[in-house]
């Protein structure tokens, strides 16, 4: 996926950093957690009960390698 946008080194990206418009990944939020369901996207962390991040290293690794084809 081309971007032109930079990540931080590390910390925690919300969903709406993630999904474009403002972020990398042109996929809707309902694909994106069937994908995070299904395994194909990564797994987020809860910093409270309405507060859903993901790590930096997680997004940037998923950039990197693409999602897999089949779901895992």
């Amino acid at each position: 996926m081309p971007h032109d946008f930079e990540l931080p080194q590390t910390g925690f990206l919300r969903l709406r950093a993630i999904l474009a418009p403002a972020g990398p990944i042109p996929v809707s939020k309902s694909t994106w957690w069937q994908g995070v369901k299904d395994g194909r996207f990564p797994r987020p962390l809860k910093l409270g009960k309405r507060v859903t991040v993901w790590r930096v290293e997680d997004i940037r690794r998923l950039l990197e390698t693409g999602v897999p084809a089949n779901g895992h």
